[in-house]
């Protein structure tokens, strides 16, 4: 597998394609943890934030499908990059004027959210035309969710390193700036300029006209809120263990033990149907979130932070090839942003939920919520497991158009462009 990586990021435009996506999405990855910390700096309270955080997520949520079904109609450089500067110019305002104009710190992080470029699913659009193989392209899901977790390492390192340096404010600010290059990197490259989704038929659910994609949302809906209510419930326990470094920590241990988790995951090929392997690894997803709740001393607790994180790039790897066998032909980028927007939806309702049951009974009761969030999406899955239902691979990936397995748009699957 890793001479397999090695193969993929060799391939021209593969590795400009993967940094620029990952360094493009940072804005967004950091979001929550950005706002948590400025608005506490600022005097503000843990609900105040968590509502902050939501806006954001909630106007993300909307944002991304709307977004990924313009780039599928119009193409990559023609919105993402003026949706990256739009996005970027609304946290530059939020970070200037702070929540004493409460009013426009709303407006401002929701505009931010709402244009949030589709990075992520314009990446997997670009793959098969970038690597042409579908062995490849799998490969390539296992290794996008493994530098996901770089990023959600890193991510919350630079916050912190940022705030320590300077100051909260700078910290929203440099990192919307590195956002945008990021997108730029990645607009401007051949892949991209010369990409073009397969024909669609008009339709106003467009992807979610797929039932099995419907459900795979549904449960990645609690694990995003599993996810944003520990961003939460961290800072509680930080506040009393040692503060924004252990914070810090904390949050890239979540993202070391995702990468180690889909290293190990990704380090083989997998027989049988993805549909049933996803749910062995969200119960495990599930139970490893429960530990955090005996919240123990700093070392300890990053450690179980680490453990909480194992299953969770094997979990999205897994989801991106449903995603890739389950979303209707010519909805490439839409698809994904679908699933960019429910994880995303989750995350804010954590971050939401989270803050008012910190206040309430403490961070130990924080620290319930991803437990409780993960064993609701093992029962979406069981309770669906009839809808989810596994789909007949090809074994061919379409080098300039989407694969439609049924030769018809709907309700057609793709094998390629869809991821």
């Amino acid at each position: 597998m890793a001479a397999g990586y090695a193969e993929i990021l060799r391939t021209r435009y593969a590795t400009r394609l993967l940094a620029g996506t990952l360094v493009g999405r940072l804005p967004n990855a950091t979001a929550a943890i950005a706002i948590v910390l400025f608005i506490r700096a600022e005097g503000g309270t843990y609900s105040l934030a968590g509502a902050l955080a939501a806006v954001y997520g909630v106007a993300n949520a909307v944002g991304q499908p709307l977004l990924g079904r313009l780039v599928d109609l119009y193409g990559q450089p023609r919105v993402q990059l003026p949706a990256a500067l739009l996005s970027g110019l609304g946290m530059a305002v939020f970070a200037f004027t702070g929540p004493d104009q409460l009013a426009l710190a709303y407006v401002a992080v929701g505009a931010a959210g709402l244009f949030t470029p589709p990075l992520e699913g314009g990446l997997r659009a670009l793959w098969p035309s970038v690597l042409g193989k579908e062995e490849q392209v799998h490969t390539a899901y296992a290794m996008d969710a493994i530098a996901q977790e770089v990023m959600f390492t890193v991510g919350p390192l630079l916050i912190t390193g940022c705030v320590a340096l300077w100051s909260e404010q700078a910290a929203l600010l440099v990192v919307n700036v590195v956002g945008v290059l990021g997108a730029l990197s990645v607009v401007v490259s051949r892949p991209s300029r010369a990409w073009r989704s397969a024909p669609r038929e008009a339709h106003w659910l467009g992807a979610l006209r797929s039932p099995g994609l419907l459900v795979l949302l549904g449960a990645f809906l609690f694990i995003g809120m599993a996810l944003g209510s520990i961003t939460v419930a961290g800072v509680s326990y930080a506040d009393t263990h040692g503060g924004d470094a252990v914070y810090g920590w904390m949050m890239a241990a979540v993202g070391l033990g995702a990468l180690v988790g889909g290293s190990v995951y990704g380090a083989r090929p997998w027989s049988g149907a993805p549909e049933r392997r996803l749910s062995v690894l969200v119960a495990l997803l599930a139970v490893c979130y429960w530990p955090l709740v005996l919240t123990p001393g700093a070392v300890a607790m990053t450690a179980l932070a680490a453990l909480a994180g194992v299953f969770l790039a094997p979990a999205l790897a897994c989801a991106f090839i449903i995603v890739d066998r389950h979303a209707p032909r010519g909805t490439v980028t839409e698809a994904f942003s679908w699933l960019v927007t429910t994880f995303t939806v989750g995350a804010s309702l954590g971050t939401a939920v989270a803050g008012p049951v910190v206040e309430w009974g403490g961070t130990a009761w924080g620290f319930a919520v991803p437990g409780l969030a993960g064993v609701a999406a093992f029962a979406v899955l069981l309770a669906t497991a009839r809808v989810l239902v596994p789909v007949v691979e090809s074994g061919v990936v379409a080098g300039s158009s989407e694969n439609d397995r049924n030769g018809a748009a709907e309700p057609g699957f793709s094998a390629g462009h869809q991821a």
